[in-house]
């Protein structure tokens, strides 16, 4: 039998410390977000009344805002695809939109394929299951790079035609009036993959969607910070919630040549789960440009609980 202590759920100490509200609003938020952006198309084809027409990959919002994915578009161009003047705003729109606040910001706080594989996670959290196959991260680029090329060979966006956040989507909006079989399928699928498989393998190492918006939000200006990563007592909870915990240790540990606090990593996800899990508040949100290394943390001391007291 596993000892008790590993079936503690990330997060419980700062429950138990800060409340439920402040230790999961991040994780409320984007629930919230996520369902807002479904709500957006779910009115139309539910009560007639049409806010945004069309899909994620290409959206007309009051008849006014258009709206692209610019990985859409990439293909379609390359494709040699024609692409309309509206089609072209609402890709620039988005990238601009991406470039400034992360561009996986669309993987945790838009695309509903982020529900099931967090639901995933949480399952297989409850369950204490072992991590799985270990995927390669760069296994999302080669899969960007491959649909890119079979696009421009093929003449045709390739990746539409699996694409699960597409198919997902497409089940949910117009499903609600024509049924959804494929895309209960796909999210069954996705599923099972992430918690028998491989542990946040989709969104993590597979999906080139995620691996296309991370490169778009590299230098983003909004980041998370461990702004006070001297309180840091090697819970592990940030690690653990994570969904790609390779970015944080920069960070948190100043790790390599005295990084300061700010994660600057493309494959952050800004969900802030870190944020809310952490009991010692940590981490915060701020501009990537506040990112100067603190004594405490390059010298490997703490401020003992006497110095804080006088500070």
């Amino acid at each position: 039998m596993k000892p008790a202590t590993s079936l503690r759920l990330p997060g419980s100490a700062a429950v138990a410390r800060h409340g439920f509200w402040q230790a999961n609003r991040w994780l409320i938020l984007r629930r919230l977000s996520q369902l807002l952006f479904l709500a957006l198309f779910l009115t139309g084809p539910l009560f007639g009344l049409w806010i945004a027409k069309g899909s994620l990959t290409s959206s007309l919002t009051l008849n006014v805002l258009p709206l692209t994915d610019p990985f859409f578009a990439l293909q379609a161009l390359l494709a040699h695809h024609a692409l309309e003047g509206k089609a072209v705003i609402g890709a620039l729109i988005v990238l601009a939109v991406y470039a400034l606040i992360g561009g996986r910001m669309y993987c945790s706080w838009v695309c509903p394929v982020n529900l099931v594989t967090d639901a995933s996670a949480w399952l297989r959290a409850r369950l204490d299951l072992p991590e799985g196959v270990a995927l390669n991260r760069s296994t999302r680029l080669w899969i960007l790079g491959a649909v890119l090329v079979v696009s421009a060979l093929t003449g045709t966006a390739a990746w539409e035609f699996v694409n699960p956040i597409a198919i997902l989507h497409r089940g949910l909006v117009f499903g609600a009036l024509y049924g959804a079989g494929l895309a209960w399928i796909v999210v069954a699928a996705l599923f099972l993959f992430d918690l028998a498989v491989s542990s946040r393998g989709w969104c993590g190492r597979l999906c080139p969607v995620g691996a296309f918006y991370g490169l778009i939000g590299n230098k983003s200006l909004l980041r998370v910070r461990a702004v006070a990563r001297e309180k840091c007592d090697d819970c592990l909870d940030c690690y653990k919630v994570c969904p790609e915990a390779h970015v944080i240790s920069p960070a948190l540990k100043g790790e390599g040549r005295g990084l300061g606090p700010v994660v600057l990593s493309g494959d952050c996800t800004n969900c802030a789960r870190c944020i809310d899990v952490c009991p010692e508040r940590v981490f915060d949100f701020g501009p990537r440009w506040k990112n100067h290394a603190t004594h405490d943390v390059l010298t490997g001391n703490r401020p003992d609980k006497t110095s804080q007291a006088a500070a």
